[in-house]
């Protein structure tokens, strides 16, 4: 259509001998809402660093069309039973209808999160994954799951604040989903009972391989026949208690620099891991 053509008239152009480009202009804002070649914030966040834990429940919190989007498109390969030790291939949304809009869709969200409680009592934790309609309205997602947290007995909640009207591409996604990690997992209070870490001087975590097709398992194999010990793999095949660990290692290896280097600065400046 003519008017299509217009706006992807400067994303092809022919390299002429003697410039230093071809003008071509490609990294142009997404629109919310209209599909597109590259993703957004929530796709950064819900389909990269976040989706791939697998014991704990991802919720796609608003309209169905990003979850549908995100569900099942990346093999982020994983062991573990679905529903019981692995929520991976599960699409979960808040499925926001128009009158979720109009009136706040914080009780909708209350709803959703004693429903997985019911249906999957054995998830490790729960994360709520924010689509464009939750930060336009203004929803307290944090306030929720606060609440929710402390009726489940202290179980761990991650409000995540990746709406996809944030970022101009996946990128901010990654670095919203970083900080949630080290806001809600690493500054959490360990209760008394739980069973302590116990280091030694060989611990490392992959950080950044989300074990596309397995290649985090081919890296671990090599790590460990070496004689080091992976504590923990962010984040294909990864878990809860894995990222709760990691403040523990000596050492962070960083595959993907891209989405990973935010929390890697910060282990390294609060923990002083290299």
């Amino acid at each position: 259509p003519e008017k299509t053509a217009k706006r992807r008239a400067k994303h092809l152009n022919v390299h002429q001998a003697g410039k230093s480009d071809c003008g071509v202009k490609s990294n142009i804002k997404s629109i919310p809402g209209v599909m597109t070649i590259r993703g957004c914030a929530y796709a950064g966040s819900k389909g990269v660093v976040w989706g791939p834990i697998k014991d704990m429940v991802h919720i796609s919190h608003g309209p169905v069309g990003c979850g549908q989007y995100s569900w099942g498109s990346r093999r982020n390969y994983y062991v573990g039973t679905t529903g019981i030790d692995s929520f991976v291939t599960l699409q979960l949304t808040s499925d926001f209808q128009e009158k979720d809009i109009v009136f706040g869709g914080d009780k909708k969200l209350v709803k959703v999160l004693d429903e997985i409680q019911e249906l999957f009592p054995l998830n490790n934790g729960i994360t709520i994954q924010s689509e464009c309609p939750i930060g336009l309205i203004g929803d307290d997602i944090e306030a929720v799951s606060r609440a929710k947290s402390k009726e489940y007995g202290g179980k761990t909640i991650v409000p995540v604040r990746c709406e996809g009207f944030r970022g101009v591409s996946q990128s901010l996604g990654h670095h919203i989903a970083n900080d949630a990690v080290r806001d809600w997992i690493f500054d959490k209070f360990e209760p008394d009972g739980k069973p302590k870490f116990e280091s030694t001087p060989y611990d490392v975590a992959i950080i950044g391989d989300y074990n596309i097709g397995g290649d985090a398992w081919s890296s671990r194999i090599l790590l460990e026949e070496m004689g080091l010990r992976v504590i923990a793999q962010w984040s294909g095949d990864g878990s809860l208690a894995e990222l709760e660990a990691t403040p523990k290692a000596k050492l962070n290896i960083l595959h993907c620099y891209r989405s990973m280097n935010y929390i890697s600065r910060h282990m390294e400046e609060k923990f002083g891991i290299p």
